[in-house]
């Protein structure tokens, strides 16, 4: 129990010193809020203060693996709330070239840096190249949200990452599946499951679930409205119960949980009589605070300095090459079919932010489960804490270098017959 009054101190603190000095965090401090709460958790953990450890079920992949689904599924929904109406379906070609040639290029270019510099197999680096491919939604949304981002970045940047790093922690699951299977049935059997129960079924059934459920909950929400019978106040805890049963709907049919999530807010945003922009921005601001800085206090207490020792250089230069290989050339290379970005500095600020963050951890967690290769957890990890580390020392001051919108942008990136105010 004292353990457990400890993690509540150190969470409870952190949540708090963020929340009364937000606007100086947002404007002064140059590292984003999941790099904070990861130096929080260096800083009290085994490496230095001693004041918080492991709690025993850290140990379990089985129990992280769903912590961090539910946190993913949380912080999906939440972007899912906060993009225009209608941008995916606006935006559909330019988010199919990135979620699919995009990805599997990403998946293949880290996978490859994985097999040639520390000599695994290749199924096993192949699954290292996929946990890694996925922007993650979190670390995102603190780059392209706040003062400093909603000044400099434009809105058809800002939009498209976060879309991006949204939809791709599910759509990258098949990819994460296709080693995963390798490495545990006969080829033939694996490619069959592969194609037809995994994107058949789990993919597929995800999205067709989570456009339901979520529609279905809109129209509700907007006929309770009309009938007089619910407050405002009541949105909040009413998208967080949406996620809770799109994700819970989605485990029990055996499909893919984080998708369906945020195909489901964003089939609740295209609804008509939705809210208005500014609460789901509050929304998804606070569902990041309580349900994410926390895993990440738990990620810098969990680092395996130990097995970060092991790889050696080999693990700092592919920490290295996987920055700068894995996403920039890829973005650059389909830059031509990403019609929100227009201009050099939008093709340059998207390729390099594609950070790595919980989408990964909950990857990695998925893959040990299933696969029990403990060895690639020191691997995945080190890529997590270097893409923090990075993207997150880089964001304000790359941020600031951006060129901001212009009213005729605004109005270019506003999805066709959508109220300006909706």
């Amino acid at each position: 129990m004292v353990a457990l009054y400890r993690w509540l101190f150190a969470a409870g603190v952190l949540i708090l010193l963020l929340g009364l000095l937000q606007k100086w965090f947002e404007q002064k401090w140059y590292l984003t809020e999941p790099l904070t709460a990861v130096a929080l958790g260096v800083a009290l953990g085994p490496a230095g203060v001693q004041l918080l450890g492991l709690p025993p079920a850290a140990d379990s992949p089985r129990v992280l693996t769903q912590v961090t689904r539910v946190t993913l599924a949380v912080a999906d929904m939440g972007v899912a709330l906060r993009l225009p109406r209608g941008y995916p379906v606006e935006h559909w070609r330019s988010l199919a070239v990135i979620l699919g040639a995009g990805m599997v290029l990403m998946a293949l270019v880290s996978g490859l840096l994985v097999w040639g510099l520390l000599g695994v197999s290749f199924w096993v680096a192949m699954l290292v190249g996929a946990t890694v491919t996925s922007t993650d939604p979190i670390v995102a949304t603190t780059i392209v949200t706040g003062p400093v981002a909603e000044k400099n970045i434009p809105a058809r940047v800002r939009h498209f990452i976060s879309a991006e790093s949204g939809a791709n922690d599910g759509a990258v699951y098949p990819l994460v599946l296709l080693p995963i299977l390798m490495l545990t049935r006969p080829t033939g059997e694996a490619l069959a499951r592969w194609a037809t129960y995994v994107v058949g079924w789990q993919v597929v059934g995800a999205v067709a679930l989570g456009a339901a459920l979520g529609f279905s909950a809109a129209r509700l929400f907007q006929w309770a409205d009309l009938a007089d019978i619910v407050e405002d106040r009541g949105f909040v805890a009413y998208t967080l119960a949406l996620t809770f049963a799109v994700l819970g709907a989605a485990r029990l049919l055996s499909m893919d949980g984080i998708l369906a999530s945020f195909v489901a807010g964003i089939a609740y945003r295209m609804a008509p009589g939705t809210q208005q922009p500014s609460k789901e921005k509050n929304v998804q601001k606070a569902m990041t605070k309580f349900f994410v800085l926390p895993t990440f206090v738990l990620f810098g207490v969990a680092i395996p300095w130990g097995g970060w020792l092991t790889l050696g250089w080999r693990g700092v230069l592919l920490a290295v090459l996987v920055l700068l290989l894995r996403r920039p050339p890829v973005v650059v290379a389909l830059a031509g079919g990403l019609s929100p970005l227009r201009t050099r500095k939008d093709v340059g600020f998207t390729a390099w932010f594609g950070p790595i963050g919980i989408s990964t951890l909950f990857y990695v967690m998925f893959a040990v489960q299933r696969t029990g290769l403990r060895r690639i957890w020191p691997v995945v990890s080190l890529l997590v804490f270097a893409s923090l580390l990075a993207h997150g020392l880089s964001a304000t001051p790359l941020s600031r270098q951006m060129p901001p919108d212009t009213a005729s942008d605004r109005g270019r990136d506003r999805p066709k017959g959508s109220n300006p105010r909706g």
